[in-house]
């Protein structure tokens, strides 16, 4: 068989935010741009709840170059409370170096609060809209929002995503054992905006409450929050996981849970609105 895959090499720019004597956290520069959000009709393995496909301007943003680390959950876990208590150590997969995992949407939400009044500045969740685009990496749009399912290609292998890789998609290459649990954040090579780990590995919170479908969703890049949130409500992750079939780990692939859930293949990556002089 013969396997075709879209390498883009990228020189993203950045910056480095201090949040202890010894922890860093690598923001990427997301260029804003318009893109075709959701999947098409006939991608294979899709969901309904990908539909329907919708064009987004999403604003220039920074975010995460990896989901945050355990050793960058501490760091951020020993600044002042402002909600909710932090547990230092959540993780079933231990290292300094892996993601965190465990953590509730509440949680990932006050990670980012702590963050954003040490630093003065914007940290949050990022959104769906966000998520995917910064997923997608298309620098070269193509027509009518026939994107490949990954940042990749069409398919998927287990050289390149921490997943479930007893399962195909498309005919993919298997293995004969499925992943045992997260790696190393930054194993797998990153997608053209500099990215790690946007496919698999764990889940990743988004600032948005769930919807089944696209029907009246934003168009401008910004979350989408119903008026009478609940505290208790669902929250949309995206990714996939290092436990989940290959479908699950597709750019437009949409799940949820609810906000204080805690999952040890669920874990997240901050944004930060760019300054208008950017």
């Amino acid at each position: 068989m013969k396997i075709t895959l879209r390498s883009e090499s990228c020189a993203a720019q950045y910056y480095q935010e201090d949040l202890d004597s010894s922890t860093t956290l690598d923001m990427i520069l997301i260029p804003g741009g318009n893109f075709m959000m959701g999947s098409p009709d006939h991608e294979p393995e899709r969901y309904d709840d990908e539909s329907p496909q919708h064009n987004v301007k999403v604003p220039t943003f920074f975010m995460g170059k990896t989901p945050v680390t355990q050793k960058q959950w501490r760091a951020v876990a020993a600044l002042p409370e402002i909600k909710h208590h932090l547990d230092p150590n959540p993780s079933e997969f231990s290292g300094d170096d892996r993601p965190v995992e465990q953590v509730s949407w509440h949680e990932a939400v006050e990670f980012c609060a702590r963050l954003a009044k040490k630093s003065r500045r914007p940290y949050r969740l990022p959104n769906e809209a966000e998520w995917e685009y910064a997923c997608r990496a298309m620098t070269s749009p193509p027509t009518q929002g026939n994107y490949p399912p990954f940042h990749f290609g069409a398919i998927i292998t287990p050289d390149l995503v921490n997943y479930n890789w007893t399962e195909s998609y498309q005919n993919s290459p298997t293995k004969s054992e499925r992943s045992s649990g997260t790696t190393l954040v930054g194993t797998y090579p990153p997608n053209a905006f500099g990215l790690y780990d946007m496919h698999g590995q764990v889940w990743e919170w988004c600032e948005d409450d769930w919807h089944s479908n696209y029907e009246g969703a934003p168009t401008d890049g910004s979350a989408w929050v119903n008026k009478s949130r609940s505290e208790t409500d669902r929250r949309v992750v995206r990714g996939g996981s290092w436990i989940n079939d290959p479908r699950y780990c597709r750019s437009a692939d949409r799940f949820n849970y609810l906000a204080g859930a805690r999952y040890y293949d669920v874990g997240f990556r901050v944004s930060c609105s760019a300054p208008r002089t950017l």
